[in-house]
């Protein structure tokens, strides 16, 4: 397994300097960092790690990717934002080291339930990361591991570490109960035909997809924001021309993208803590 003994002095020695508005360090590129050894494991796992400017241990985030992969493109995007905040960044490679293209028409690989918590394991044991203040945001498919991960079941009871909130951007809510162990973000685009925001309405109210209401008081309240006129993917600025995927809708909104920007920001300052820095 790759050796990591100084690696935290020597990627915040990288990552000093601007990198604009929103991204106040982290110019250069991220490591690449194996999360599990191809030798320690049938099914190896990779990512991206920022570390933030200043002195750790630092509070830190899971990133989790959609189902068309593309996890540089979200440490681009939230990644590199989230380490100009303070915080430690690892975006997890969920299909590269398994040979998968994309997994939009049959759900989560079942192979990357656990991803998460493995994520969650490897950061624990990084000097520059606070143990006890992590948290895992996702999109789309990604926003369901999320949230399947810190609902109470078997995946979350089992694991030896435990995250400490979630944010979900645009996910599918439908299956996912609503006992939530950790305090709990989903926002969603209002016009969004991929994952419906009356889905996520509903788990947020404690409600079934037939109206009927779960057990009340248990686990964390969910938090939902919902944004007027915005599809999915309104946080990815590749959308600027709206596309097409499986007969969904593909859209930048930037009014809903500054939002949730903010809105993240605040949450993860107000769950894990850091040094709420301006955007």
């Amino acid at each position: 397994m790759t050796s990591f003994p100084g690696l935290a002095a020597f990627l915040t020695a990288l990552l000093i300097g601007s990198a604009g508005p929103g991204c106040a360090a982290a110019e250069q590129p991220p490591a690449l960092v194996e999360i599990e050894s191809p030798l320690a494991t049938a099914q190896p796992l990779q990512g991206y790690l920022r570390l933030p400017d200043g002195a750790g241990p630092s509070p830190a985030v899971v990133l989790l990717h959609g189902c068309s992969g593309f996890f540089k493109q979200l440490d681009e995007r939230w990644g590199r934002r989230l380490a100009a905040w303070g915080y430690v960044t690892l975006t997890v490679d969920r299909f590269g080291p398994r040979g998968i293209a994309s997994a939009c028409t049959g759900g989560a690989p079942a192979a990357t339930v656990h991803d998460a918590y493995r994520a969650l394991s490897f950061l624990t044991r990084q000097s520059a990361v606070d143990p006890h203040r992590v948290a895992v945001v996702g999109f789309s498919q990604g926003a369901w591991l999320a949230l399947f991960s810190v609902e109470r079941g078997a995946i979350e009871r089992n694991a030896a570490e435990k995250f400490r909130a979630a944010a979900a951007f645009y996910p599918p809510c439908l299956s996912i109960k609503g006992d939530m162990t950790v305090p709990t973000l989903i926002m969603i685009g209002e016009l969004d035909d991929w994952t419906p925001a009356g889905e996520c309405r509903n788990l947020a109210e404690g409600r079934d997809s037939d109206g009927i209401s779960r057990q009340r008081n248990t686990g964390y309240p969910i938090e939902l924001i919902v944004y007027p006129g915005a599809y999915h993917g309104f946080d990815v600025p590749h959308y600027s021309t709206p596309a097409q995927q499986l007969g969904h809708r593909l859209e930048f909104n930037a009014a809903a993208r500054d939002q949730s920007i903010d809105a993240l920001r605040k949450f993860l300052y107000a769950t894990i803590g850091g040094q709420e820095r301006p955007q």
